[in-house]
């Protein structure tokens, strides 16, 4: 019975041992006496995490405090102390109403908030924060924007007008329709006009020889050989290739933004003038009433270009036989755009293929001089050679005739043949006879050798 071991155990050390009760307020007494482990107070955040979250790494970025935010807002960014990238964001995180009301209602422990939760409760106190903000990027940005919108007004200005004007446009579109009639009907066709759609088939028609040539290129031979002035015809329609990537109705809706960013900043404007009170060194009236009114200047430019650029593009589109109301500017540019491009593009080809028969021709030119100057070598080693050899027989003839050719021994024979024939007093003429025949003899064998 091991109760009765109970009296000899010392129970008290064993509790003050193993007692995790004890062990507990040691740990507790031992953490309260360590500074190192006390527990940062808890950052109170309300906003959604995600949210907070990257208003957070935003605010980092910035690498300006909210006071300097606030200030800038209410001066208008005189300084440019916000980037328009870095404006463009915070607009994103515009606070919500139901974000105003949650953290107006906890503002008491705006102490403990996080960064993020205090900024847009911060930025929820100035009046009409969202639409300063906004209006303040839109006067930013309006410079900006009115340039963008202003090259794409003028090259189609620009274009429709050079259409219009362009004669070297119109001989080279005449030779093209004369073209086409003569393939259809003969020299005199029955067509008075043709789609612009079809300037762009032209490449596609090809020689039926075979050879890499199509009606573009036959065009274009036709303008190198008779009409060159036509050549320049991309110098008349200079704006085309502009007009041709501007989107009417991108156009339209860039001009429709301004015009709605316009509308907004007069009516915070009039809000603003309007105000009881304003805060002390708040300038949203002065420095945005000077904006509104010189914006409204460059705008009413804007929609007079635009009215002016509607009524010319309708005019041109049916002067080309297109629907004026239905056709898209892009895709009407885009025809002359395209055909300006093949023309070039047969041109150059035209001159390489040209260069190309030109050397041809040089080098057969060339080869032929070659052949010639050969063939004349030849005729006169040929010739010279003749000479030597008629030269050589008219000495070979003299030398028997002199008797040259028989040399020392063949006078002594004869020296000797003439005494013999004193001597016996034969007549010398048979001799004389006998040594002809003999030199004939020699001198047939010698030619024959020869």
């Amino acid at each position: 019975d091991e109760t009765r071991l109970v009296k000899e155990i010392d129970l008290k050390m064993f509790d003050l041992t193993f007692s995790a009760y004890q062990k507990k307020e040691k740990d507790s007494d031992d953490m309260s006496r360590s500074p190192s482990m006390h527990m940062k107070p808890k950052e109170l955040s309300l906003i959604d995490g995600r949210r907070a979250q990257n208003l957070t790494i935003l605010l980092s970025r910035m690498k300006v405090s909210n006071a300097v935010i606030n200030l800038a807002l209410l001066q208008m960014d005189e300084d440019d102390d916000i980037p328009k990238d870095m404006m463009e964001q915070l607009i994103k995180y515009i606070p919500q109403s139901d974000e105003v009301e949650l953290l107006a209602s906890h503002k008491d422990e705006r102490e403990k908030f996080a960064r993020a939760d205090l900024f847009l409760y911060e930025m929820s106190c100035i009046p009409h924060y969202g639409q300063r903000l906004e209006t303040l990027y839109f006067k930013k940005k309006f410079t900006e924007r009115v340039g963008e919108v202003q090259p794409n007004l003028a090259a189609v200005l620009d274009s429709c007008k050079q259409l219009m004007s362009s004669k070297k446009l119109k001989k080279v579109l005449e030779l093209v329709l004369a073209f086409g009639n003569y393939m259809n009907k003969g020299i005199r066709g029955n067509a008075y006009g043709f789609k612009l759609s079809s300037l762009t088939k032209l490449v596609d028609t090809r020689a039926s020889n075979g050879i890499r040539f199509n009606l573009m290129n036959f065009l274009l031979q036709t303008i190198e050989q008779k009409f060159p002035e036509l050549l320049k015809l991309e110098s008349d329609l200079s704006a085309i290739s502009e007009a041709a990537k501007v989107n009417m109705a991108e156009l339209e809706k860039d001009i429709g933004l301004l015009r709605k960013g316009l509308t907004e900043c007069k009516r915070e404007l009039d809000y603003q003038a309007n105000r009881p009170s304003r805060d002390y060194g708040d300038k949203y009236v002065d420095v945005m009433g000077d904006f509104v009114s010189l914006a409204e200047v460059v705008f009413g430019e804007l929609e007079d270009q635009l009215a002016d650029m509607k009524t010319q593009l309708e005019v041109v589109t049916k002067a080309y036989g297109e629907d004026g109301s239905s056709t898209d500017s892009s895709v009407f540019f885009g025809y002359f755009n395209d055909f300006l491009n093949a023309f070039k593009e047969a041109h150059q080809e035209n001159e390489i293929a040209r260069r190309k028969k030109e050397n041809e021709e040089r080098r057969r030119q060339q080869q032929e001089e070659q052949k010639q100057q050969e063939k004349e070598r030849k005729d006169r080693r040929k010739a010279r050679n003749a000479a030597k050899a008629a030269g050589e027989f008219d000495d070979l003839v003299s030398a028997l005739r002199s008797g040259d050719l028989y040399g020392d021994s063949t006078l002594k024979a004869r020296r000797s043949t003439s005494h013999f024939v004193a001597g016996t007093r034969k007549p010398v003429h048979h001799l004389d006879a006998a040594r002809e025949r003999t030199r004939t003899h020699v001198e047939h064998d010698t030619i024959t050798d020869l």
